[in-house]
């Protein structure tokens, strides 16, 4: 009874952690006035879910996350900007595409939309990467691709595994996504990918 009691606490506390996180991620990106405010407030929290796989579960959530929001505020909305745009020229270049009826055009849709699914790896490691590694502006746009592309296995199955999950709690209960769907996202992306850094590290060092 006091094991499963203790299982309990332990559950609900981590429950706790995660809805908080969460609705300081939606409440700093509001803060940035949505645009300006995202790319920080989930580097942020990508920060703050990397400090709990190492185990420092007993931070300071608020102040860590303030910290790390000011930090990278300019930096992540320069890359975000970049990132942005390239993704908005694809998905618009991916729609006129899809209403040509040339055989040629076809062709040319399945090369875009190709390059939109390692515009989505690209997306699932980059957050990871700027927390964790030290590198320049356009290292932080290279590398996560790269290392997307050496880990095929587990870039689709992290990304089969979140559209598998959004789906299904869009279908059920999507007011579990207000409070648990970006934190909860960002320690199984980050626990997923940091699983790479080892050798990288040795190579950084």
């Amino acid at each position: 009874m006091d094991s499963f009691a203790m299982g309990s606490y332990r559950f609900s506390v981590w429950l706790t952690r995660l809805a908080y996180l969460n609705l300081l991620w939606i409440a700093f990106t509001i803060i940035g006035l949505g645009i300006f405010g995202f790319m920080p407030a989930t580097t942020a929290m990508f920060a703050i879910a990397r400090k709990w796989l190492h185990g420092e579960v007993d931070i300071p959530i608020t102040k860590t996350f303030w910290q790390q929001y000011k930090a990278s505020f300019f930096q992540t909305n320069i890359l975000g900007l970049i990132l942005g745009g390239v993704g908005y020229l694809l998905v618009v270049e991916f729609r006129i595409l899809q209403v040509q009826e040339s055989m040629m055009y076809t062709i040319v849709g399945f090369g875009v939309l190709f390059i939109l699914c390692m515009y989505g790896i690209l997306l699932t490691y980059f957050f990871p990467i700027y927390v964790h590694f030290n590198l320049s502006l356009t290292e932080y746009l290279k590398w996560p691709l790269i290392i997307g592309i050496i880990h095929p296995l587990l870039s689709i199955f992290l990304l089969g595994l979140l559209g598998v999950g959004i789906y299904v709690l869009l279908m059920t209960v999507p007011a579990i996504l207000f409070f648990f769907g970006g934190s909860t996202a960002a320690y199984i992306i980050m626990w997923g990918v940091s699983k790479t850094f080892e050798k990288y590290e040795l190579r950084e060092g």
